[in-house]
């Protein structure tokens, strides 16, 4: 069953963080709601649709940046007291906007997840959880990781709530008091929690920053996963869900925003699996979702706001009438009035621009003209993709991008985004002085989100920097930096697979369990800044590129790394070393090197390179065959494999063209693993890699063990 939600633009408030919208609840059955939403500039609104156009009911004077919100009141009555956070501070108004409650909550990190049930107040922020009953403390936990959500239910053997917290280490925890009950493992960093039934119940539901979505069923003492969706298409990570019956067949949906502008409506079929009935994309990431009725008494539809704080509905009102040749066009009076309305708002906006612009141009030239840099947000992202082994860098402004400038002082690829309508042009750089890539990409007018991808070199470590210039006057810029770690291809995972030949190496010195942490953390990426509370700490993780995995096991004094790729030994080697003498610290290194490693990961990169180099074969031969068929009128006269090329041209050269310099990474892969292996039996052989190379271009994966084995 397919629907159709036509989009409404209803206002525009100030940039909005994570889940700040909420709909109150109706007097009546499809009757339409109230909109509480909070913005960044710590204003809260709350307005109603009357006659097509959004009255205010309250709106607050400005304040600290607000980043969560959350609707609450006793229980067994309708939940429509608004709280928000800011800061370490909850506020709670009343839905008239009266403001009954401000609760200071001495922390020394902001608030940045918030859950209010009754008289119970649940808040986190950054790695610590907070657990109030009547603004007293009651519940405190330290996280692993970073807190990213939180909710709670009520399981019937318990009269007290469960919590459930998203952490970043790609965990669900589950607390019981103080304590931790247990864990859940989740594919991907969770981002956003909601409960699938409002009214109660055990399931929650949950999205993570790689776009996944799934149900969980939580019980006393563990979880059971009811299902999974898919990040297939690579879309972007989860922001909000929310459930609601848009559909109309009786059973909840779910309602999903993304940080790339997608929206999603997902129903059930016959089999209780999730299915797509609906999708629409904003040109903006969706913060904030919501299922209810707004615009019209009747018409159930999907709200969303936005991040630069548009409040946006997907309504199942019929928008416009299909008009025929000959059919006359009426437009309701209704319409007629918004129109005329929209129109006298326009040319008053027209007039206090043309004002301003008159204003600032008198400032600037007098004497005692003061220069005012405009200040603009930057909502930005560096996330690894586990599909294609590359970092994606999102980057939003609230007003028009004109341009962005990309600098880096190590080597990166920069991959094609189909996405990214923006014109890149390079420049020449200096690489002797560390500046290895300079890209400008001019972006089109109104575009406000820009999506790149760039891919990293393990071993080679440094900073890419992102200059961000608007379209304002006058001419600004902000600068975001972003580290590329020395194994930035390494992703956390929760186990690995023991059986594979391991290399190891062994740490010991007079440094502190701190001090070995934040080595750890300079290297890989996915690890808490902040020191485990524990003596000591095991992490896990995979290379998204070769598929090759790391253990890293450390306490006071003491540090254990195991790895079935001889190149991660050999680059944390080096780079802990270096760390340990910049703090001149003495470090005693062991190694125990497996031979049958090696072999391991040249089987772990064979397909990977028999692949690329069939695909740069083919690619080759695509010219030649084209001026074939173009001279002989046909391709009939080609053999089966030369005619599938011809068929598959622009499949093959897009691939290839997605994936610049693959080839070269694979070859440089090996040439490593070749250094590495003999650098820790004493031996350079760097002489004979021209010898190597010579056997890739003939690839053959014998001839190339017994390479690594003759040498």
């Amino acid at each position: 069953m397919e629907i159709h939600l036509n989009r409404v633009d209803y206002m525009q408030v100030g940039v909005t963080s994570q889940k700040t919208m909420k709909l109150l609840p109706s007097l009546g059955k499809k009757a339409t709601q109230k909109v509480a939403i909070a913005d960044h500039d710590g204003v809260l609104t709350c307005f109603g649709m009357k006659k097509g156009e959004a009255v205010p009911v309250f709106k607050t004077l400005p304040g600290q940046k607000i980043v969560r919100m959350d609707l609450g009141g006793a229980a067994g009555t309708p939940q429509e007291k608004i709280f928000v956070c800011a800061g370490s501070q909850v506020r709670g108004f009343t839905k008239k906007g009266k403001q009954f409650l401000t609760f200071e909550a001495n922390l020394t990190k902001s608030i940045n997840a918030m859950h209010v049930s009754g008289s119970d107040l649940f808040v986190c922020a950054s790695y610590i959880y907070n657990h109030y009953c009547d603004c007293k403390d009651q519940d405190y936990y330290l996280s692993g990781d970073q807190i990213n959500d939180i909710t709670c239910l009520s399981l019937e053997k318990q009269s007290h709530l469960v919590p459930v917290l998203a952490c970043q280490d790609r965990v669900l925890r589950v607390l019981q008091g103080s304590n931790l009950a247990y864990e859940i493992e989740v594919p991907g960093p969770p981002s956003v929690l909601e409960l699938y039934n409002k009214d109660g119940g055990d399931e929650v539901l949950y999205g993570t920053a790689d776009g996944k979505v799934g149900l969980v069923q939580i019980g006393e003492q563990s979880a059971v996963t009811k299902w999974e969706i898919d990040n297939d298409k690579k879309k972007g990570g989860i922001l909000c869900i929310d459930t609601y019956d848009i559909i109309g067949d009786g059973v909840d949906d779910i309602l999903v925003g993304r940080d790339d502008g997608t929206v999603e409506v997902y129903g059930f079929d016959s089999s209780n699996e999730p299915t797509l009935r609906f999708e629409h994309v904003l040109s903006e990431s969706v913060t904030s979702i919501q299922g209810g009725c707004v615009g019209k008494d009747s018409y159930d539809e999907v709200l969303t706001a936005t991040y630069t704080g548009w409040v946006t509905g997907l309504t199942t009102e019929p928008q416009r009438t299909e008009v025929g040749p000959g059919d006359e066009v009426r437009i309701s009076k209704e319409a007629q009035s918004k129109i005329e309305a929209l129109r006298s708002e326009l040319e008053q906006l027209q007039v206090k621009v043309l004002q301003g612009r008159e204003q600032y141009q008198q400032t600037s030239q007098s004497s005692t003209a003061v220069s005012a840099v405009p200040v603009f947000s930057i909502n930005d992202k560096f996330t690894l993709c586990q599909d294609d082994a590359s970092y994606s860098l999102t980057l939003e402004v609230q007003t028009a991008i004109d341009n962005l400038l990309l600098q880096s002082d190590v080597p990166i690829d920069l991959l094609d985004v189909d996405k990214n309508s923006a014109v890149v042009s390079f420049s020449e750089c200096d690489s002797e002085n560390g500046n290895f890539l300079l890209a400008t990409y001019r972006c089109q007018a109104n575009t406000t989100r820009l999506e790149l991808k760039v891919r990293s070199i393990e071993g080679q470590y440094g900073t890419l920097q992102a200059y961000v210039t608007p379209r304002l006057q006058p001419k600004t810029c902000q600068v975001r930096q972003y580290q590329i770690k020395p194994l930035s291809l390494h992703q956390r995972t929760h186990s690995i697979d023991q059986d594979r030949p391991m290399n190891r190496l062994s740490l010991v010195g007079q440094f502190s369990f701190a001090e070995i942490h934040s080595w750890v953390v300079f290297c890989l990426p996915e690890v808490p800044e902040k020191t485990p509370a524990a003596e000591n700490i095991t992490f896990y993780f995979h290379n998204t590129f070769l598929g090759t995995q790391l253990e890293a096991t450390y306490c006071k004094g003491e540090g254990h790394f195991k790895s079935d790729n001889i190149s991660t030994i050999s680059i944390l080697s080096d780079v802990l070393s270096k760390e340990a003498t910049k703090r001149k610290i003495n470090l005693n290194i062991s190694y125990d090197i497996s031979d049958d490693s090696v072999s391991h990961t040249l089987r772990m990169i064979h397909p990977k390179l028999e692949y690329q180099l069939l695909l740069a074969k083919k690619v080759q031969l695509i010219d030649a065959l084209k001026e074939l068929q173009v001279h002989e009128g046909n391709a009939d006269f080609l053999i089966p494999e030369y005619r599938n090329i011809l068929d598959e041209s622009a499949h093959l050269l897009e691939e290839y063209k997605k994936q610049p310099a693959h080839l070269e990474r694979l070859y440089g892969m090996i040439t490593d693993l070749f250094i590495d292996k003999f650098k820790f039996k004493g031996q350079n052989v760097k002489t004979k890699v021209s010898s190597l190379l010579e056997i890739l271009d003939n690839y053959d994966l014998n001839s190339l063990l017994d390479f690594f084995n003759e040498t």
